[in-house]
């Protein structure tokens, strides 16, 4: 680990966030004399980003704490086209509407980590659309297209991944990355930025904004990206077996945010309490220590500081106290995620296997059968090994509903109405 002077990459660097920097010691040694603005670019590709997004808003969050602008650009103009970054195959078009709400949404998903205005330390969100919308294409290839080797661009792994496995890679996405380092050339001379960081997959990218900043006549620029995380048994994070981990309550409710963290596998504590809290380093140190039955209190902690820092102090709190009570108590909780169904398909007796579908607990009968089948299922705490058996109202519970788990971590209430 290096010694850095500026507060910003020391923080970074003993919190994990390093994988690689253009220049250290120019970099440091700017942030230790003045305030830096930098940026990181976020594709307006669904209603919110989840948590794979998380590490690089953090990056952000950290910025702005130790005293630097950070700006979260929105890839209006770009999401025109998709990145093709070590994707298969291309992305699906989106339309301008759907980028327009799809922004709105992810707007929200900054505001719990940053703070926003016109100081000379607070966020801004920019978006691309306002130039690149405006490109003359003709003008853009002579003034910008010519600074750029295809020799070279080929050589990129994220090109070559493409290219190797013979699959195509459309001029359109080719442009792709002209655009992110003429974004980064933009962003220069608009607001001042000297920073792009970003996910490792991103230096290609990013090294070519540096070096077309270079021709055009930009202040130096870096580069500074983060290792792309998996969990140690190589899950990508930010997705789970139900799908993906939303930072919008209304695609994810906190207390399956929540649950998502309480599940992390032990060797990742230590690392996520450095990269996704905000809690001082001999805190992290003194929870990462924790071994046997004791690292479950740290992965609650883990749990309910990042859901606090995303959701509020008491969505995090209530979020932890559902689950005590569910896990430790086996007693119902009004925040479980819950269902309804009419309750004439309770009077005829609605099927197990069905309900489990319905609930998101299987993704067919056939998967429903096979948990019934291996003894993972339950109705109100006791466990059901009948595969036709029909639910019905006299199974609803005193508070008005039907506890259904799948293993000790999955339930849901089934609410007749």
């Amino acid at each position: 680990m290096s010694a850095f002077k500026s507060d910003f990459l020391r923080t970074l660097s003993e919190r994990g966030f390093i994988h690689q920097i253009s220049d250290e010691s120019g970099l440091d040694a700017l942030f230790a004399k003045e305030i830096v603005t930098a940026y990181i670019g976020f594709d307006a590709t669904a209603k919110s980003l989840h948590a794979g997004s998380l590490i690089q808003i953090m990056m952000l969050h950290w910025m702005q704490q130790t005293g630097h602008k950070p700006v979260a650009l929105m890839g209006g103009g770009t999401s025109m086209i998709g990145d093709p970054s070590f994707k298969d195959e291309a992305r699906k078009l989106l339309t301008p509407a759907d980028i327009e709400d799809n922004l709105v949404g992810i707007r929200k998903n900054f505001a719990p980590f940053l703070k926003f205005g016109d100081g000379a330390t607070d966020a801004i969100m920019v978006n691309n659309a306002d130039w690149l919308m405006e490109i003359n294409y003709v003008n853009f290839l002579r003034d910008v297209g010519r600074h750029f080797s295809v020799n070279r661009m080929l050589a990129f792994d994220s090109v070559k991944l493409r290219l190797d496995r013979e699959q195509s890679l459309s001029f359109l996405e080719f442009n792709y990355m002209i655009l992110q380092a003429y974004d980064f050339v933009e962003l220069s001379k608009r607001h001042g930025v000297r920073l792009q960081m970003g996910g490792s997959d991103q230096w290609g990218n990013i090294v070519n904004g540096i070096d077309l900043g270079h021709r055009m006549g930009t202040p130096q620029l870096y580069a500074l990206t983060s290792p792309l995380l998996t969990t140690s048994s190589g899950a990508k994070m930010g997705k789970s077996a139900s799908g993906a981990i939303w930072l919008d309550p209304e695609m994810l409710s906190p207390y399956d945010f929540w649950q998502y963290w309480r599940n992390t596998e032990d060797a990742d504590v230590g690392r996520f309490l450095r990269l996704y809290t905000a809690l001082p380093m001999d805190e992290v140190g003194r929870l990462a220590a924790l071994g046997g039955a004791e690292i479950n209190d740290a992965k609650k902690m883990l749990a309910t500081e990042i859901t606090a820092m995303l959701h509020g102090r008491d969505a995090a709190e209530a979020a932890a106290e559902t689950a005590r009570k569910t896990f430790e108590e086996g007693a119902l909780a009004d925040s479980l995620p819950t269902i309804e169904v009419g309750k004439e398909e309770f009077d005829a007796g609605i099927g197990l296997l069905t309900l489990l579908v319905r609930a998101g607990l299987a993704a067919s009968n056939g998967e429903a059968r096979r948990h019934v089948q291996g003894g993972a299922v339950r109705i109100n705490d006791t466990p059901v090994s009948d595969e036709r058996l029909l639910v019905t109202l006299t199974d609803v519970t005193p508070e008005g509903v039907v506890k259904l788990s799948l293993g000790k971590k999955k339930h849901i209430l089934v609410r007749p109405v």
